[in-house]
Formats: C-alpha cells, structure tokens, sequence
C-alpha cells in the first residue's frame, strides 16, 4: 500500500481527527528543530500551554538544552538527541522517528512566532472553558457554607483572566461572537423556590413597612410569574401609601389581571395570608437563588462561546465580559441586601447658648433707652 505524500493526512481512519492546534504544535516544534535559534523569538509560550503532553515536554527540553552552532547543527544530529533524551523522562513515547515526522512537516521554520501564537490562543480558550466549568459547579454546590460569595469569587477570577488575556491579544474590527446562544428557561423552578415566595408575599403582606427597604428585590427575581406580579401589586401599595391586607392585595391583582378561572379570589387570599419570619429573610433567599441561576446562565454562554471554534481569542474576551457583565446589576442588589445596616449614631444636643437665628443680641446702652 503507497504511503501518502501528505505529511498531514491520518492512517488510521477508526481515530478522530485532531484539532488544528495539534497541527499547529507539529509545526512549531518542527521549525524549531530545524532551526534552534528561532527559540529566542518565541516569548510567552510555556510547555504547560500545549495541548499534547508530549509537545509540551519536548518544547521545554530545547529550552533547556544550549542552543547548538548553526553550523554544525545542520551536519551533526548531536542537539536532537540532547533534547530527545531531555524530553524523554517526561514523556517516554518520544523518539527520534516522531522528531524526523515534525521536521518534515514544517518546511517553514520563519512561521514558527505564527504558530506560537496559535498554541497561546487555543490555551486560553481551553483555560476560559474551565474558568466558565468552575462557576457553574460552585454556583450549583449546595454543599458550600456560602455558595454566593463563593461563585461571585468564580465570577472574579474568570473576570481577571480575561483581562489578561486582552493585553496578549490585540483587538479587532467585527470582535462580537456571533454564536448563537442556547434558549434559556425563563424560570428554575422548584418546590422549595416556590414555597420561600409564597412565604414572601405572605409576610410582606402582614408587614409591609418591610418593603420600603427591599427595593434590591425585583420581580424578575422571581421564578413564578403570578408571584413576581404580586409582587408588584405588594410594592406599588405601599408606593401609594395605602393600606395592605390581603383584601386589598387583591383588589390590585384584579385590577391588573390576575384572577383567571385557575385562579380564584380565596385562593390568591390564602396564598398571601400565611406568614413567617421576616420579609427580608425571604427576600434574601429568592435574590440568592435568582443570582446563581445567573450565573449558572453566565457559565453556559461563555462555554458556548468557547465552544464555537469560528470564535477568535478576541471575541472569546468580549463575549464573556458582556455575559459576566449581566451578573453585575444582581451583584450590585445582592450586595445592597446583605450590607450590615450602619448604627444609628444619636444627635449631641444642641447647647442652650446656640440659636439657629444666631447669637443673642448685645445688649442696649442705657442713654439709647433715655
């Protein structure tokens, strides 16, 4: 059977494809071995970056072998070995035939900065995939103590990467993905995010002064529509500064179309004349849940857009600070809501000899009164 000419093309029909990357890291290391001295122009680059083990191994290995004569070099096989035999511990499937394969399949050692940078590109890709892996398994870990600041902490990190990423890669004209996003569900519903609302609406109807501090809570916070309406009914009550009571909740519901024939009045009663607790514990709770549904929803978009390989580094960099920067506005109100409310320092009072209309006035010379 002929062997193909094509340095690129796969025997084995039964295994996938590579990445282009691979292809990329062949190359690279190809120029190098034909000519060591190109390693100077290649900044930035670390065995960790490669994709393939074995690439990454024998990349370190020309760093650390000293750079041959060009002369000799181009005679004498002595530097190949050094670095095969550098390399080898840390990757035992080496040898000098693979060496002979990446030496022929690049032909043009003056790319190798090209492809250098095609390695660092699909690095940070693979590192942003892991970043988005990462929030969306802390923000659905129920077993942290404190799964919020955690998964902001997650947010943080994915934000300080990509701004390391965009002082390595310089921007570019059309740098929006135009992936397209997966459909994401209006609500996460589930028994226990529906009960803690009920309880809400509940207890903010039995004591709705509590609501005039809640304003970080929002309807789109809810996971049920007919509760986010209420909601609405419950603030704009107290907005107009009229009485609350579940008779007059559902005067408001009425008024904006909320009783249906799945919906009766004694039913929409009973669902907010139940309270317990306070409104703002509650509250708290639906704002937690709405912020890692959030960022469960951050995580899928940039994981998609990771995913896309028509993406550049630079759209992978706008395209995730535009996802993360949906997650602020819930930051911001989240942070609002947990902030230890400042002690009311009490006014010094004001000293008897001291008027607002100023000082007493002088007293009047005894020849002015004459």
């Amino acid at each position: 059977m002929p062997h193909s000419a094509d340095p690129y093309e796969d025997d084995l029909d039964d295994l996938p494809s590579p990445r282009p990357v691979h292809y990329a890291e062949q190359s690279l290391l190809g120029a190098l071995l034909l000519d060591p001295h190109r390693l100077p122009d290649i900044r930035g680059l670390g065995a960790e970056q490669f994709s393939n083990h074995a690439h990454g191994a024998l990349f370190q290995a020309m760093r650390t072998v000293p750079l041959p004569d060009p002369e000799d070099h181009r005679s004498d096989p002595a530097w190949l070995n050094a670095v095969l035999a550098a390399a080898r511990p840390q990757a035992p499937g080496l040898n000098a035939s693979y060496l002979h394969t990446l030496v022929q399949v690049c032909p043009w050692p003056q790319h190798a900065p090209t492809y250098a940078r095609m390695i660092q590109s699909d690095h940070a890709r693979r590192t942003l995939l892991i970043h988005a892996q990462r929030l969306d398994q802390t923000a659905t870990d129920s077993t942290l103590p404190n799964r919020a600041v955690a998964t902001l902490a997650q947010a943080d990190a994915i934000a300080q990467f990509l701004d390391t990423l965009s002082g390595q890669f310089a921007p570019h004209p059309g740098s929006l993905p135009r992936t397209v996003l997966p459909i994401q569900p209006t609500a996460r519903s589930s028994e226990e995010a529906l009960d803690e609302e009920r309880l809400l609406l509940a207890t903010a109807t039995a004591h709705p002064v509590a609501l005039k501090d809640m304003r970080w809570l929002q309807p789109d916070d809810f996971t049920q529509p007919l509760h986010a309406a209420l909601w609405q009914c419950l603030t704009s009550l107290v907005h107009r500064a009229e009485p609350v009571d579940p008779v007059t909740v559902l005067w408001e519901a009425q008024h904006r179309g909320l009783l249906t024939d799945d919906l009766a009045a004694g039913d929409l009663m009973a669902l907010v004349s139940t309270p317990v607790g306070s409104a703002e514990y509650w509250g708290e709770r639906i704002l937690q849940r709405a912020l890692l549904t959030r960022a469960c929803d951050v995580a899928t978009r940039i994981a998609t857009y990771v995913e896309d390989p028509a993406n550049t580094t630079h759209q992978l960099i706008t395209g995730s600070r535009r996802a993360l920067a949906d997650l602020t506005a819930l930051r911001t109100r989240w942070q609002h809501s947990t902030a230890p409310t400042p002690p009311t320092t009490p006014r010094a009072p004001r000293s008897p000899a001291v008027s607002r209309a100023g000082p007493p006035p002088r007293a009047t010379p005894a020849r002015a009164l004459r």
